[in-house]
Parts: C-alpha cells; sequence; structure tokens
C-alpha cells in the first residue's frame, strides 16, 4: 500500500476580529461613555425628529385621501412603518402601537379593497394627540382604551374577531 500525504489544516485569518480589535481586553469603557454621551445629545433632537415623523404621517394621510391610488397607499404604508418603527427610540410607545395597528391594517387589507378613510384618520388623529400630549408612557389609561379600541376595529375590518 502507498504512503500517503499527511493531512494539514489551514485556517485562513479572521480579518473581521482583526479589525475589531482582535476581542482582547474586554469592552472598551471610554468607548462605551462616548456613546452614552452621543446619545444623550441627540435626545434633545428627538422632539423634532418624531414632529418629523408625525407630519410625515399626517401628510401621507391626506394624500391618501385625495388620491387613493397604490403609489399614494404605499407612502401612507411607509409612514406608518417608519413612525412604527422610530416611535420607541423617541420614548413615545403608544405612537409606535398605533402605527403598528394602521402598518398591520394597510398591509394585511387586501390591495383590492379600500383602506376605510374613517379608520386611517382616527389612527393618524391618535398619533398627533399622543405627540401632542407628550405621553411617553405606556400608564395612560385613556391612550391605551383608544389604541385598544383601534386594534378592535382594524380586527374587525380584516375580519378576525378575537
Amino acid at each position: 500500500m502507498a504512503r500517503q500525504q499527511p493531512i494539514e489544516l489551514f485556517m485562513p485569518p479572521n480579518m473581521l476580529k482583526a479589525k475589531a480589535g482582535g476581542g482582547l481586553g474586554g469592552i472598551d469603557m471610554a468607548a462605551m461613555k462616548r456613546a452614552e454621551q452621543a446619545m444623550e445629545t441627540l435626545k434633545s433632537e428627538f422632539g423634532g425628529m418624531i414632529a418629523d415623523d408625525v407630519k410625515t404621517l399626517a401628510d401621507a394621510r391626506a394624500r391618501y385621501a385625495k388620491t387613493p391610488d397604490a403609489a399614494s397607499r404605499a407612502a401612507l404604508m411607509r409612514a406608518a412603518h417608519d413612525i412604527k418603527g422610530n416611535a420607541p427610540t423617541f420614548n413615545y410607545p403608544l405612537i409606535a402601537r398605533v402605527a403598528g395597528s394602521l402598518s398591520r391594517l394597510i398591509g394585511e387589507l387586501p390591495p383590492d379593497k379600500p383602506i376605510p378613510a374613517s379608520l386611517v384618520d382616527a389612527h393618524v388623529n391618535a398619533v398627533q394627540v399622543i405627540h401632542r400630549q407628550k405621553i411617553q408612557t405606556i400608564d395612560d389609561k385613556l391612550a391605551q382604551a383608544l389604541c385598544a379600541e383601534l386594534d378592535a376595529r382594524v380586527e374587525e375590518i380584516l375580519g378576525k374577531k378575537k
């Protein structure tokens, strides 16, 4: 029997690990401190950012009310989805919930079925009121009741009664 060559293992270098610092030494606390300071600086800008998102949602609603076509529906969905994702960062969890309900309505309703304008208006108005009243906790009983009612109407329209 012929003698076989020995097996040779080759481990390619981990370039990502090398670029990220190699994992030696643990967490860079100075970098963490700088990141926290940057977040504190940005918090002062959050009010303007959420206001811009609320305005974009209201503008998309107005566009859809005027021309309920596929493009305006997509713009309304995008605005609702964006505010749903951004609102928790801006410390508005109830706005995220309302926008999530609106996103669900638009996303799950078949494209050939019109979105009830009154329900869209109710969602957008709720977002505007929560923002205007600066309700930044989930403890507000009236806002929670409003969210529950909007969710129930969405369930009703989608035909998924609880």
